[in-house]
């Protein structure tokens, strides 16, 4: 890192620095490896503990494989970004090292960028291009058109439908909501179903789809505050068909929430509804233990009308450079070791969806993540945008609930006006 950059770094001291120094795990088991703290060690830091025997594994046959040795740390995510920056520039050498690399979600960034703890990626061997990622996952780690982290992994939504009931009606899934509205009132269903469409519709998350692709917030990179419409006519004609679903399906945002969704889909109560990919584990396990009798199936999200588009919102899981690493060349090498080399053990061993395009899967239901992750919309890295999501959800929710599109979008807009 350069002497200009680390004057920067230590100028946003006072912004980015939190509180107290945040517990770690340390995890000693490399299966043979060294776990031993060493000047050649090379220390990862993540959050998700999902990610243990992954990584663990993954460290393991690296220091066969290069002779370096890796030791995974397990953080809290509380000041995650902050404990870094500390640990980078603190001159205690009885303190805990500082990570070489470490996971991050792409919305921090900018943050951990503007810190100097991340840095431009090397990409010495070109894998981080279009030919092995789709174009969400480079958005999601490029910064001011800088390319500042490794993709790694993602989460989106998708259309999950219960393909017995599909198929026994004879028809297609719908391909936009004006079809779901005349599929919900011509069909027949069986006597478990309840009600044909449902989800979550107190989580932004899902509900993001309906307003994005036309409500801009940063850009596709998510880093350029110009880049900002929140109120406009596509965006208001999305959210009236959002509020026309109400109407006819009544859901209670009150009495309704994710993993209500998913137990009731389980029970063949619902017959279609928006997931992310943890509901693929989930109902394998229930196909296992003999409580789901049916098949189910993923689609990319439909559209909204004939006219108008759909675009969920993703969140990419990055590898981070260290750029106060002294040891940035094999940090780099590992990096790009774990996010493409080894992405199809990443799923493998833990279900998370690889960002790396091309992969092999045995469960065809990861199709619809990937066809809907190609054509989603990032989270934005922009510091000033981290209040915007709590005023959409409430938004949304007042929306839902009948309240006029117009004037609340232009009020989310002068808000955002104001922010950024």
């Amino acid at each position: 890192m350069t002497t200009k950059r680390k004057i920067l770094s230590l100028g946003l001291i006072l912004v980015l620095v939190g509180a107290a120094y945040v517990g770690a795990k340390v995890i000693p088991d490399l299966k043979g490896g060294p776990a031993t703290r060493g000047k050649d060690t090379l220390y990862i830091w993540y959050t998700d503990e999902a990610l243990t025997d992954y990584l663990t594994n993954m460290s393991a046959s690296y220091y066969e494989e290069h002779g370096v040795p890796i030791l995974p740390v397990l953080k809290d995510g509380l000041e995650y970004t902050e404990t870094i920056y500390r640990a980078s520039i603190s001159e205690d050498a009885d303190a805990e090292p500082a990570p070489d690399l470490f996971i991050t979600t792409n919305d921090n960034l900018e943050k951990a960028y503007l810190s100097g703890i991340a840095d431009v990626i090397a990409n010495d061997v070109g894998t981080v291009s279009d030919r092995n990622y789709p174009k969400t996952a480079l958005d999601a780690v490029t910064y001011k058109g800088k390319t500042v982290a490794y993709p790694f992994y993602y989460e989106t939504s998708a259309f999950l439908y219960n393909k017995t009931f599909m198929d026994e009606s004879g028809q297609k899934v719908p391909g936009n909501l004006e079809e779901l509205l005349a599929f919900a009132a011509d069909y027949d269903p069986p006597e478990t179903v309840e009600t044909i469409f449902s989800w979550d519709v107190s989580d932004i998350f899902y509900n993001y789809y309906f307003s994005g692709n036309y409500m801009i917030v940063g850009g596709d990179t998510g880093d350029d505050p110009t880049q900002l419409d929140i109120d406009n006519k596509n965006t208001r004609a999305c959210l009236e068909m959002y509020q026309q679903l109400n109407q006819f399906f009544s859901i209670d945002t009150k009495e309704v929430d994710y993993d209500s969704v998913v137990r009731d889909f389980i029970d063949g109560k619902i017959v279609m509804t928006v997931a992310t990919s943890d509901v693929i584990g989930k109902l394998e396990a229930a196909k296992a233990d003999g409580s789901f009798a049916y098949e189910y199936a993923t689609a990319a999200m439909p559209d909204i009308t004939t006219e108008l588009k759909g675009r969920s919102l993703s969140v990419t899981d990055a590898i981070v450079v260290n750029g106060f690493s002294e040891k940035t060349d094999k940090a780099n090498d590992f990096a790009n070791y774990l996010s493409y080399s080894k992405a199809q053990e990443l799923y493998d061993i833990t279900g998370k969806l690889p960002s790396r395009s091309g992969l092999t899967y045995a469960n065809p239901a990861v199709k619809g993540f990937e066809s809907e992750y190609a054509k989603s919309i990032s989270m934005p890295k922009l510091l000033g945008s981290g209040n915007f999501w709590v005023q959409l959800e409430i938004c949304f929710s007042k929306i839902w609930n009948g309240q006029e599109v117009t004037p609340l979008l232009k009020e989310l807009a002068k808000s955002m006006q104001a922010q950024l």
